[in-house]
């Protein structure tokens, strides 16, 4: 099966599960749209896996925790290597290292390998873990002899690729493989590939094993111009690299960060603290002002203050209401407070996942029994006013 002439990636995915789901080759989940495809003879594929040379040498492996390689996760337990498989959409951090229990039998080593295993027996592995992965293994759409790969469309492998560059725990020499059904290898126009594209070294399927000699270099690491305020929001690890890299002098300009006030130094304010200044006209805050809700009983407002501004959403001061559990935001106008609220949905601080709203019903009143911050500097930490 190959793909049609002027093809897009999108329309090679749709063309592998259509021809997929049409022909009945795939376990549960299915629909496979929009999945990685969990084919019949994944297992058969995965035998392959113990007897490359790149599994034999390493140590480290880090494994997808898609269904179809559930098989290789398991060699890489039998084989008592160290096991690492991302964290679900990398809300938590970026692997999470599977530790079986003492004597475990092939039996309990199967469970490990499964979803469910990966939950019960994992422990996070940090960004000062020091982690070297010798073998990575990731899950695909469609890919080509030559190496070139596709994945769903979200991006997390090639983003989980970029951000293992950026802690040092990868590099161009370590060997990628792929597990897929023969249907999934197809010729892939080189046009549709971009440099955050992550390509691979060996794809193993039920029926052979392909050294693809790709040359193709792979990611240099994160390419923050692709990052958006959103996905920022949504993964704390990226905002702990972002702030990483950019000590180190790198451009980790966002590719949706807001420009002008939010976007550079914000100039000082001469506001005065709730406590002396005088409530707006109508007696509520005003639409410049956002709410942000349910944070953890344990933040403290140097946490958010240092998330806004790596995020590049620092407001010209901010109100604390920590017994509240809840922040309020002050913005120059509305557009900067709308931009911040889009910038901040989906945003994680700890485990919870902060409400976000702008706050046009909140009367001046309520802000008294806060405290507020002096302003966020763009990427330089708040300090309580007195």
């Amino acid at each position: 099966m190959e793909p049609r002439a002027g093809v897009s990636k999108q329309d090679i995915r749709e063309q592998i599960w259509d021809y997929m789901e049409s022909q009945n080759l795939a376990d549960f989940p299915r629909p496979v749209h929009h999945r990685i495809p969990n084919f019949k003879g994944a297992s058969r594929a995965a035998e392959h896996f113990p007897r490359l040379q790149a599994f034999k040498m390493a140590r480290t492996i880090k494994v997808n925790p898609d269904a179809p390689q559930k098989n290789a996760r398991f060699f890489v337990l039998e084989s008592k290597k160290t096991l690492l498989v991302p964290t679900p959409r990398l809300r938590t951090g970026l692997f999470n290292k599977i530790t079986p229990p003492p004597g475990a039998t092939k039996d309990i080593l199967r469970k490990c390998a499964t979803s469910q295993g990966v939950r019960n027996y994992s422990t996070p592995v940090g960004l000062d873990s020091k982690v070297l992965v010798d073998l990575v293994v990731v899950g695909s759409v469609a890919v080509s002899e030559k190496g070139w790969r596709i994945g769903k469309g979200e991006g997390y492998a090639d983003l989980e690729y970029a951000m293992m560059v950026s802690m040092g725990a990868v590099s161009q020499r370590t060997p990628v493989v792929t597990i897929v059904h023969d249907c999934q290898v197809v010729d892939i126009p080189e046009a549709l590939l971009e440099d955050h594209d992550l390509t691979v070294d060996y794809i193993l399927t039920p029926t052979r094993v392909i050294t693809t000699g790709c040359e193709r270099p792979k990611p240099a690491g994160i390419v923050w111009s692709k990052i958006s305020c959103e996905m920022m929001g949504k993964m704390p690890i990226l905002r702990s690299l972002r702030h990483r890299e950019e000590q180190a002098g790198k451009d980790v300009t966002l590719r949706d960060r807001p420009q002008g006030p939010l976007g550079t130094q914000a100039a000082p304010s001469t506001a005065r603290s709730p406590r002396d200044a005088a409530p707006p006209e109508s007696g509520s805050v005003p639409p410049s002002s956002v709410q942000i809700g349910n944070l953890p009983r344990d933040v403290r407002v140097s946490e958010l203050k240092q998330t806004l501004s790596a995020l590049g959403v620092a407001p010209l001061r901010l109100t604390w209401q920590g017994p509240q559990h809840r922040a309020f935001l002050h913005y120059r106008d509305p557009a900067e407070a709308q931009q911040a609220i889009a910038c901040l949905q989906g945003f994680r601080l700890g485990a919870n996942t902060v409400r976000v709203v702008l706050a046009r019903q909140q009367r001046a009143s309520d802000l008294v029994v806060g405290h507020t911050a002096e302003p966020l500097l763009d990427h330089q930490p708040a300090v309580a006013s007195p």
